[in-house]
């Protein structure tokens, strides 16, 4: 192994995995006496484990966004994207998405004002599909987790389900299924006003406050599914229903993700759990996948701006998609694992 090679394992495994960590908390379970190989003081390990990595890389990584997200307000945005055309436009949305929200509810606003801005229908369901799936926090999570191949994998297979997304919705012409409060809203161009490296710095910090805040149950309610799975859960009762003796895995992990919330940084600990009891790479990001982009909450939001037939079509793209690429992924799982 080249000098390389050793700096990045180093970087992946004790920076972004933080598995200093998990080693001293063990050590200080010890201490206390208690052991953690048991089920009930492995789950504790892996709860106060995962609980802290994800609180501390969520904060960093949600600092750092939200300072690059402070250069593309709205206004912005839709200034960049109406400088392009055709599957352009549908990748700069895509490429957009990931530097703003972290979760779907939060996305449908900004979806809800691009279109509202005469942005074309196409090019702004591209952002909402790319928005929350594969934001910036979601590649540095994973591969923290699954390694930097399945992390930038995942990451590129989700902008080409957002443009393929979007340029098919764009091709079938969706535009008068949008409910008429939209279509007809004022399109006026503000200019955002200019902002300083502290005002920057400023929105950045309260961004972190707010999303900590909102995201934090999400992430106990996480964990402890994850603590739950890997240390409770028989591991040949995973291999049956999400390995690969059950053909039908993948699908049944999609259609199972559709009806919960959580952002990602929710669901990451349970995907973990999951594939460390032997589930498959892919059934497992097929459920991350459904979880982010068609929670239920999101769903019920986005059908106030359009109407049934074009939610359906965008629901039903976006699970087939989610689908097809969880089998790719099981496919090819000994290649990027």
């Amino acid at each position: 192994m080249n000098p390389l090679q050793t700096m990045w394992l180093f970087f992946q495994n004790q920076v972004l995995g933080m598995k200093w960590l998990n080693d001293f908390i063990g050590r200080l379970l010890l201490a206390l006496g208690i052991d953690i190989s048991g089920q009930i003081g492995g789950s504790i390990q892996f709860f106060i484990y995962d609980v802290l990595k994800i609180t501390v890389l969520l904060c960093v990584l949600i600092f750092i966004i939200s300072y690059i997200q402070s250069y593309f307000p709205p206004e912005r945005s839709k200034k960049i994207m109406s400088r392009f055309h055709g599957v352009w436009a549908n990748i700069m949305a895509a490429l957009l998405g990931t530097v703003t929200p972290f979760c779907s509810c939060s996305s449908i606003p900004l979806f809800i004002g691009f279109t509202s801005a005469g942005l074309p229908l196409g090019v702004t369901f591209s952002f909402l599909i790319s928005s929350p799936m594969v934001d910036l926090g979601s590649l540095v999570l994973l591969m923290s987790i699954f390694g930097t191949k399945v992390a930038l994998v995942y990451v590129i297979i989700g902008l080409i389900l957002a443009v393929l997304g979007g340029t098919l919705i764009e091709k079938l012409h969706m535009d008068s299924y949008v409910e008429d409060f939209i279509r007809s809203a004022g399109r006026v161009d503000i200019d955002s006003p200019s902002l300083t490296r502290k005002d920057r710095m400023i929105y950045a910090r309260d961004q972190v406050a707010a999303t900590f805040r909102k995201v934090l149950p999400y992430i106990l309610i996480g964990v402890g599914i994850g603590a739950i799975i890997h240390n409770w859960i028989p591991e040949n009762w995973i291999e049956m229903v999400l390995g690969s003796r059950n053909p039908f895995g993948v699908i049944l992990a999609a259609l199972l993700g559709v009806p919960m919330y959580a952002d990602i940084f929710g669901t990451i600990p349970v995907a973990e759990a999951l594939l460390y009891k032997g589930a498959q790479l892919g059934t497992v990001l097929s459920f991350m996948m459904a979880v982010t982009t068609l929670s239920l909450p999101s769903i019920i939001m986005l059908r106030k701006a359009v109407k049934p037939r074009l939610l359906g079509i965008f629901v039903a793209i976006c699970t087939i998609g989610i689908i097809i690429i969880g089998y790719l992924f099981n496919v090819f799982q000994s290649f990027l694992m």
